[in-house]
């Protein structure tokens, strides 16, 4: 397959790539970062934009650092180097383990942190991680830079509240400070295949407790989830596996999970009880 005709520019400029989605704006123009998932679409013509901006030559996009309790990744950051940082392990060690069962490393060479966000699958490991760890995105358009919570950022299948004019810069990470646990469990058919369903877990433990639980779930809807009802149940309760695979049997509330050839919807429901029940005592340490 290959894809419709479309134009081309590769700016060199934050300033230039924003210009030009706005001039291009009748196009439907895309922006292109590692290319990993908008291509695939392009050529199965499930995504037939008119120009794309390619990001490749805009400096300053890319780049891990520290500012303050904040980890701050750069949109073009290929998640290969995400993975190998000693910066993010540290400030972030469930988006070091997360990016580690992206795909293959070949596609984890090319794919960026932002491209995966932006893309907005609910079956990809990074926006699940996102929900979890609160993280903020940063996006510049004509107006300037904004910020957006990442619960604000995923708001239907494949689709973000990115402005068409908007690009996706950074990614803003808060630094979990002490007696927090992570896991991120992933249940897929084979390797290296999309999660039929995934689990990002944060625990806080505090005097054999769990003072507070985060779960962010991959393939359970049509955006990524909050397990808010099994995050509830959790909090309070002893830092045991038992008791965390009771809170855990509530992680299906209010999803509204696929059916495909990977998986029924009551079977993606019962997978997210039994990984989050896992995911939650691994994080705390039960």
């Amino acid at each position: 397959m290959k894809p419709p005709p479309f134009a081309y520019a590769a700016p060199a400029t934050l300033e230039e790539a924003v210009g030009l989605l706005t001039e291009h704006a009748e196009a439907e123009p895309r922006v292109l970062a590692g290319g990993q998932s908008l291509i695939p679409l392009m050529n199965f013509r499930l995504a037939k934009p008119g120009y794309l901006v390619d990001l490749r030559n805009v400096a300053g996009l890319s780049g891990i650092r520290r500012e303050g309790d904040v980890l701050v990744i750069g949109a073009m950051t290929k998640m290969a180097e995400v993975e190998r940082s000693p910066e993010v392990a540290v400030a972030a060690p469930l988006v070091t383990e997360a990016v580690g069962l992206v795909a293959h490393v070949p596609v984890r060479n090319s794919g960026t942190v932002g491209g995966s966000l932006a893309h907005a699958d609910p079956a990809a490991e990074l926006p699940a991680v996102a929900l979890a760890l609160e993280a903020t995105l940063i996006a510049r358009g004509p107006g300037g830079e904004r910020e957006i919570p990442a619960a604000d950022f995923f708001v239907d299948y494949l689709t973000t509240s990115l402005e068409p004019d908007e690009i996706l810069t950074a990614v803003r990470v808060p630094k979990l400070g002490a007696g927090w646990g992570y896991r991120y469990e992933k249940f897929h058919r084979t390797a290296q295949a999309w999660a039929t369903v995934g689990v990002a877990a944060l625990v806080r433990r505090s005097n054999g407790s769990v003072a507070e639980a985060r779960i962010g779930l991959t393939n359970m809807g049509p955006t990524p989830l909050r397990a808010t009802a099994a995050e509830s149940a959790a909090a309070g309760a002893q830092a045991s596996r038992d008791a965390l695979r009771a809170a855990a049997a509530s992680a299906d509330e209010g999803t509204n999970p696929p059916g495909d050839l990977h998986g029924a919807p009551d079977y993606r429901r019962h997978l997210a009880r039994v990984l989050t029940g896992r995911a939650l005592a691994a994080a705390a340490g039960a």
